[in-house]
């Protein structure tokens, strides 16, 4: 299924604008598209929000028929626990997350400990941890972790533009990756030069015009084959001005759909 996530919208959704897009605002802008999936991923103010607000929060996604997802960073236990409890009221079958998050980046035997706590709930609530690909940790060791913990309520959100920060090859993330790929976060990445031809700059580029090869990608993670959800994100840089940056943003959104509806299941 494709959707939408925060990252999609996440200028529009910003104080950078008169006039900034809400919650309920990105799930009828996720139905105007054409689709009903939205991904509240990194979203700050989920987190102070009380379970009555939470619950209307929910009950404008299924009115508009939007089905959600979510994301956090971190796993140390009461992170995970209280998220698998929004999780349970917006009837969300997924949480991405990261190693590291507020509470610090653990080692790895912490990090199987803290995972191996919290992983047997979410299994019984039929929800799963989706542990993204970045270069805070080398894609071998996620893959470990993940291996190790062996559980079908854990496996990996795929985003192999964030580790060539670490100087790993998308392509060698995806094939990595493949059989524990839970969800993918879906966009377009490119080096451009910077001004005087000193040094580049690693940013997001219109779908199909980057780096990132995501006919490969489909082939050997077979999203649609196996269920795995597509959430359409972009690497923005500012545009100047708010109406030319929201603009842009939608452009670069409308075109991600468009590539990912041609692509073959």
């Amino acid at each position: 299924m494709i959707g939408l996530g925060t990252y999609a919208l996440f200028w529009e959704m910003s104080d950078r604008v008169p006039d900034p897009l809400t919650l309920a605002g990105a799930f009828e802008r996720t139905r105007e598209l054409g689709e009903a999936l939205f991904q509240i991923c990194d979203y700050a103010p989920l987190e102070g929000m009380s379970d009555a607000e939470l619950r209307d929060a929910a009950r404008a996604a299924r009115e508009m028929g939007v089905a959600i997802e979510l994301g956090t960073k971190g796993i140390h236990p009461d992170r995970l626990r209280r998220f698998l409890e929004i999780a349970d009221i917006f009837d969300a079958r997924l949480v991405r997350s990261m190693l590291r998050g507020p509470e610090g980046s653990p080692a790895p035997d912490e990090a199987r400990e803290q995972l191996g706590s919290v992983v047997g709930a979410y299994a019984d609530a039929g929800v799963t941890i989706a542990l993204e690909t970045y270069e805070q940790v080398a894609t071998r060791d996620l893959v470990a972790l993940v291996g190790e913990i062996d559980s079908p309520a854990l496996g990996i959100c795929l985003d192999p533009a964030n580790v060539v920060a670490r100087l790993e090859n998308p392509r060698d993330c995806v094939e990595q990756t493949a059989d524990l790929v839970a969800n993918v976060h879906v966009k377009d990445f490119a080096f451009d030069r910077q001004d005087g031809w000193v040094g580049f700059t690693y940013s997001g580029a219109p779908m199909g015009s980057g780096l990132h090869d995501y006919d490969h990608l489909t082939r050997i993670v077979r999203p649609r084959e196996r269920g795995i959800n597509e959430i359409v994100e972009h690497w923005l840089p500012w545009q100047g001005t708010a109406p030319d940056t929201v603009r842009t943003e939608r452009e670069w959104t409308r075109r991600t759909l468009e590539h990912l509806r041609r692509t073959p299941k």
